[in-house]
């Protein structure tokens, strides 16, 4: 793909530039001056149904590679998924059902066709395809690593030194995604920086099968929404890709103005716009929501998002477009913890907290903490709103 080794190394040069680590030192250059298409490797565990935007640091920079004419392999981990990743994690990962997994599988080959190219530089693999092995192909694999080359992980290192329990299946999981490596004879693979042991991981695991090992590229973890962990659907900080315009615009502007940098570099690779930035946070800030929502759902949808977010927090105005939910009475009345609980996808408990707080309104006036059995007939047609953003008209039925 590149023509003379200095061709190679600005191209290298390019495609590390915001990376954290590109190990070994110049090896990416030595690769590319060989003029052949690279194979570049990125694993994903479909842990939770969607993609956020924390993946897509990873994605944008294999979405680069493709770019320059190399080719993406991207590896759907339905079979790591079902050993769980012990990465930044102090306690083993809860095991997902086989039919969360493959339906999770699904939602991330759709998902991540919006910042990759799904032509001839894309190969998406499932694990499964190689990793549901022979005893004898499992034997022969686990003969290279070491327990204690594991036990160096600093996420199990901490749990060994504090007494804590660390499963043989996860003592497999770096060893099962360096196995992916081999099988798809990765040139280089890409992950957060959580990821730097796994990856290194492979390069061992792929010299033990003879092949070349690969590079490794590790980029920065985007912090979620609440400043301080990295993005996560378990964390519950995430924006998800396919989150709604209007979601997606008002979580960005939660983000603490710490993050308004990191978040223009991870994903838009850019800085923020020196008129906004740093005197005037709040702007940058709907400047980066603005962009984010352009960027997976268009300028239009952008526009209306923060048309939008404007009626509801600065007029203080009903959105223009809301929701209905139906509402089925018994003898007349309501209970009102259970038409919150269905209407928005809450549980009753939560449905009472949130109206002990007073977090509850009825066409924009609060109710009662007690107000928990309502006339049928009083709430049709009216405006049900939940805390801040979530709002459903009701129709009785």
């Amino acid at each position: 793909m590149e023509g003379t080794s200095s061709q190679a190394a600005r191209t290298a040069e390019y495609l590390a530039r915001n990376a954290v680590d590109c190990l070994p030192a110049g090896a990416l250059a030595e690769c590319l001056a060989q003029g052949r298409p690279l194979r570049v490797k990125l694993g994903l565990d479909p842990t939770a149904p969607d993609i956020h935007l924390g993946h897509t640091v990873v994605l944008t920079k294999l979405r680069e590679f493709q770019d320059a004419g190399h080719t993406v392999v991207l590896i759907v981990g339905d079979y790591t998924a079902r050993v769980g990743d012990p990465s930044g994690r102090s306690a083993t990962r809860p095991v997902l059902s086989g039919e969360q997994i493959d339906a999770n599988a699904e939602t991330y080959r759709r998902q991540a066709s919006k910042i990759l190219r799904t032509d001839e530089r894309l190969e998406v693999r499932h694990n499964s395809d190689w990793l549901d092995m022979s005893m004898e192909d499992l034997f022969r694999l686990m003969r290279h690593p070491t327990v204690a080359r594991l036990l160096e992980r600093d996420d199990f290192a901490k749990r060994w030194a504090a007494g804590e329990a660390i499963s043989l299946l996860e003592l497999l999981y770096p060893v099962l995604q360096g196995y992916d490596s081999v099988c798809v004879q990765a040139d280089v693979e890409i992950g957060g920086t959580d990821q730097t042991f796994n990856l290194l991981m492979g390069r061992q695991i792929q010299q033990a099968y003879g092949q070349p090992p690969q590079i490794v590229l590790t980029t920065e973890l985007l912090t979620g929404v609440d400043g301080v962990e990295k993005m996560s659907k378990s964390v519950g900080n995430q924006i998800g890709v396919t989150d709604p315009p209007g979601e997606m615009y008002g979580k960005t502007l939660r983000i603490p103005d710490g993050q308004i940098e990191p978040w223009f570099s991870l994903l838009l690779g850019q800085e923020p716009p020196a008129e906004l930035w740093p005197d005037r946070p709040r702007d940058a800030k709907r400047a980066l929501a603005r962009a984010l929502v352009t960027r997976f759902h268009g300028a239009a949808a952008a526009a209306a998002a923060e048309a939008g977010f404007d009626r509801v927090f600065i007029a203080h105005e009903l959105p223009e477009e809301i929701e209905e939910a139906l509402v089925r009475s018994e003898n007349g009345t309501v209970h009102l913890p259970a038409v919150i609980a269905e209407a928005f996808g809450r549980s009753r408990s939560e449905a009472r907290r949130t109206l002990a707080q007073g977090g509850v309104k009825l066409d924009g006036e609060a109710l009662a903490p007690d107000a928990l059995d309502l006339p049928a007939g009083a709430l049709d047609g009216r405006v049900l709103q939940l805390g801040k953003r979530h709002f459903r008209r009701l129709r009785v039925v």
